[in-house]
């Protein structure tokens, strides 16, 4: 019995046979995922928020240029390596590699961060004015 199917039984039985919803097990720690896809949909929509989220914070700040794009993608790519890696501690290699999981969902996130970075500077500035 290989050690992820060891650990879904366990907690099978340590819920008393009750399946968890996606979302308590996203912020649960080593939670077990039954199916790859719900896992990568969890990453991809936890990307997606950090988007939301830092578009508006670069938007209001106002974080330009390069240097913006370049931390967003860090800290983008960084906050999702820790939690799968560190929080999660899932086998990457069952999700097709640390590459695939830290790409999923990215170019989407990107085009989101950059319209609310881009709404959130013209609400400002035609605030300011």
């Amino acid at each position: 019995m290989t050690s992820s199917s060891k650990r879904k039984e366990e907690s099978h039985l340590l819920n008393g046979g009750v399946k968890q919803s996606t979302w308590s097990k996203a912020f649960s720690s080593n939670a077990v995922w039954e199916e790859k896809d719900e896992f990568l949909d969890v990453i991809y929509w936890l990307r997606q928020i950090i988007a939301v989220i830092l578009g508006v914070i670069w938007g209001v700040a106002p974080l330009k240029g390069f240097l913006g794009i370049a931390i967003f993608c860090i800290i983008n790519a960084g906050v999702l390596y820790v939690y799968f890696s560190s929080f999660q501690q899932i086998d990457e290699e069952e999700y097709g590699g640390t590459w695939e999981l830290t790409k999923e969902g990215f170019m989407t996130s990107f085009a989101l961060f950059l319209v609310r970075l881009l709404s959130f500077m013209e609400t400002c500035q035609l605030f300011a004015k």
